[in-house]
């Protein structure tokens, strides 16, 4: 029960942080919509929220954390708290070095990330101004993303975990700020927020310090040295950041083939934002709590654990993503219209970002699938296949977006990312399997073709629902709206739910025992 409470951990703290995140989206659509400001604040936030991603949900954390484990395990804490401590001065001399270069060089980078927008100089110029204030963030969210690898490798997960909604709070007291000076749409609009970002990465970090100096991990910042560990986490990051970054390198390919049509970046921010619930709340938490499980179990020779882990993990997965896959398939629209259809953002933006929304949706059991997978290769330092089937994967989505754009617009690129995650899940999973890495015991090729059953007859009824309650989920009165979304997303959780527990895809009567054992003790 332990992995499922970590899961139920990390998982707690990422959706509070994903929910958070949610009414920052539904303000940031109101105050911005999809115009040109708010595309020029979109691409300014990709770098950032690229490495963000990148470090925090995958790359740098991947390879920092099994070492960390090890050390620490094998060594003690203090060894474990000095090979930290010599990352933490190595990666901060990257950083200072690599955010002074970005700033000088923003101008060429933002051409690079939105080539289209230099048809508009006035966005192109805002979205420079706006990378300049926000790409600092992207020093902060690193070191930030090594103490919570300290704490994840000492089997701490709360404070990490919960760390994430402070930046969303910052984010929204900023957009109340905006309500309440009259600044919707503006340039100042985008000033402000841009800087808000930074003050939230700074908040991050001092409640992480404080972490762990509670846990008594504290993390000196010392003078940097090329220590064997440092070249070795180093030779191990490279890699693992380009494996773990896949999804996002993607999403960023798909902005810059974006920038070229009017409005297509803003329609494919918002379709991001909600796909990107399920996953964060899901694939994250299981990534986090799956890797330094995985590197204590094969530290020790458990390979009945490690198979046990990997497949559990699994079910997890499936049971949690496949039926939010299915619901943002069938029903996109009511979702997005009740969400963010209000100030800025039309009718018309909805039905645009709807198509998009579905598209993503048919991508997302991939995208799960893949943090769960990638931390089977990582726990045993293997970085170069994940970052190879990575490579391959960013491939394959250039040249379907390109080919997909030019025939369906901005539709294509979502196809396209759609497309290549689940190439590199079939290329990561067929591996481990060769390798005897990877066996499906019973219990899992009997529970998850049960599970995706369940939630395709969770859709239907979904999709029949929804077009019961049209008439309220279109009403002009917004409570009407939210009371309309709440009905039906609490039905297709409820009968889900129910379809689990008839076709046997999930023991119900076991969690419950499981559940009141644990309450007992």
């Amino acid at each position: 029960m332990s992995l499922l409470r970590n899961f139920a951990t990390v998982g707690s703290g990422t959706a509070m942080s994903r929910v958070l995140g949610f009414v920052r989206d539904i303000f940031l659509a109101t105050a911005l919509g999809a115009g040109p400001v708010a595309e020029a604040y979109f691409v300014a936030q990709r770098l950032p929220n690229l490495f963000r991603r990148i470090f925090a949900e995958g790359g740098f954390a991947s390879a920092f954390v099994p070492m960390f484990a090890r050390t620490r395990q094998a060594e003690g804490t203090v060894a474990a708290q000095r090979f930290a401590e010599e990352s933490l001065a190595g990666l901060a001399a990257a950083l200072i070095v690599f955010t002074v270069i970005a700033e000088v060089a923003m101008t060429w980078m933002t051409f690079a990330l939105a080539p289209g927008f230099a048809s508009d100089p006035e966005k192109f110029d805002l979205a420079v101004l706006l990378s300049r204030i926000a790409f600092p963030y992207l020093a902060l969210i690193s070191v930030v993303t090594l103490l919570s690898g300290v704490l994840n490798g000492a089997g701490r997960f709360a404070a990490a975990a919960f760390s994430t909604v402070l930046l969303n709070v910052v984010l929204i007291a900023a957009l109340l700020f905006i309500f309440w000076q009259g600044e919707i749409a503006t340039l100042e609009a985008g000033v402000i927020l841009s800087a808000a970002v930074v003050v939230g990465g700074i908040v991050q970090l001092v409640v992480l310090f404080i972490a762990c100096h509670r846990a008594g991990l504290t993390v000196r910042l010392r003078w940097p040295r090329l220590t064997p560990g440092v070249k070795r986490l180093a030779r191990l990051a490279v890699p693992s950041v380009v494996a773990g970054g896949v999804v996002q390198i993607n999403i960023v390919v798909g902005t810059i083939i974006a920038s070229m049509q009017a409005g297509a970046v803003s329609w494919l921010y918002y379709a991001d934002r909600l796909y990107q619930l399920p996953l964060g709340i899901v694939g994250i938490a299981i990534g986090v709590v799956l890797l330094p499980d995985l590197a204590r179990a094969l530290q020790a020779g458990q390979e009945d654990e490690v198979a046990r882990v990997q497949n559990r993990s699994f079910e997890f997965a499936a049971a949690l993503t496949l039926p939010a896959a299915v619901a943002l398939a069938v029903i996109p629209a009511p979702i997005l219209s009740v969400l963010f259809e209000h100030g800025a953002f039309t009718a018309a933006d909805t039905a645009a970002t709807a198509p998009a929304l579905a598209l993503y949706a048919l991508g997302l059991p991939a995208f799960v699938a893949i943090k769960v997978l990638q931390p089977a290769y990582f726990a045993r330092e293997d970085t170069r296949t994940p970052m190879i089937y990575g490579a391959i994967s960013v491939a394959v989505n250039i040249a379907c977006s390109l080919l997909l754009f030019f025939t369906f617009g901005y539709l294509g690129i979502a196809a396209g990312t759609a497309i290549a995650s689940w190439l590199n899940t079939a290329m990561l999973g067929w591996t481990l399997w060769k390798r005897g890495q990877f066996r499906p015991d019973a219990l899992f090729r009997r529970r998850v073709p049960l599970l995706a059953l369940a939630a395709i007859l969770m859709g239907a009824a979904l999709y029949l629902l929804a077009w019961l309650l049209s008439p309220y989920l279109t009403a002009a009165s917004i409570l009407t709206q939210v009371g309309a979304l709440v009905v039906l997303v609490l039905t297709g959780l409820i009968l889900f739910a129910l379809l689990c527990h008839v076709t046997g895809a999930v023991d119900g009567s076991r969690l419950v025992s499981l559940l009141r054992r644990r309450r007992g003790a």
